[in-house]
């Protein structure tokens, strides 16, 4: 490392060492509320529908923050679900409100103190977004590498593609990108993840309210695919115009990893 990247390192440490420290009260991640009220349905359809349905599954979720994830995973039966976050408040609140197995680390380090093959599942939501780019892949392959085959990474990122995507990749000072269907994919498939799903985060209906919220993102998402054929003359089917994705990558089986060339 030379000189100067050593100090461009030291400046980024510094200036993520001074939010971290109170990322809830200088208001981080400001669209993040963390209210497990209204966070629920949400966070229970996801785990009916990407989470493996053996409750004995080892879960990781790093940079859990109050802990959301492991409260709503505890209650729905799964009994080996642990979190990390760097921020102390986050972990203190969690703390405070009864959640346990929740530490303070560093993401990156509490992944390399982990053997090879030993979860099940690592989740990480609006987690990689803080990364830059040569961060992210060293993080990515720690989550290949502590994976079990079978094991899948369930993650939640800024989408660049939507209408309001930049809105989110700056909704908080400290992230460094956002994010595509196909970069997302381009990273798993460099470490090696050869199964590879992207979903809208659409509206989840539990309600009057929301299944009208459902209905007119519906009418939305017809709309921004019409631009989208007209620009480019495909029907966008497959294209994910939610502010945020979520993306499921799963380790199945041997594969090598492209290198660079």
């Amino acid at each position: 490392m030379t000189p100067h990247q050593k100090l461009q390192a030291e400046s980024l440490k510094h200036l993520r060492d001074r939010i971290y420290e109170r990322y809830r009260s200088v208001g981080g991640a400001a669209y993040l509320t963390d209210d497990r009220r209204s966070r629920a349905p949400y966070v229970n359809h996801l785990i009916r529908q990407h989470f493996p349905t053996n409750r004995e599954a080892t879960i990781l979720d790093l940079g859990c923050g109050s802990g959301t994830f492991v409260h709503f995973l505890r209650e729905a039966g799964y009994r080996c679900v642990s979190g990390v976050d760097c921020s102390r408040e986050q972990v203190a609140t969690a703390s405070e409100t009864g959640i346990e197995g929740i530490r303070e680390a560093d993401l990156k380090d509490a992944l390399r103190t982990l053997d090879d093959e030993v979860l099940d599942v690592v989740i990480a939501f609006d987690v990689i977004e803080h990364m830059t780019k040569p961060e992210l892949l060293e993080f990515a392959d720690e989550v290949y590498r502590v994976l079990k085959r079978e094991g899948r990474w369930i993650l939640h990122a800024p989408n660049a593609e939507a209408l309001f995507g930049s809105r989110v990749r700056y909704a908080d000072w400290t992230h460094e990108q956002a994010f595509t269907k196909e970069s997302l994919e381009q990273l798993f498939r460099t470490v090696g993840f050869n199964q590879i799903h992207c979903y809208e985060d659409e509206p989840v209906i539990h309600g009057l309210k929301s299944f009208l919220r459902w209905l007119t993102w519906k009418v939305v998402r017809s709309v921004l695919r019409t631009c989208w054929l007209a620009e480019t003359g495909n029907t966008g089917r497959e294209c994910i115009f939610s502010q945020n994705l979520l993306a499921v990558a799963k380790k199945n089986s041997p594969c090598l990893k492209l290198s660079a060339s």
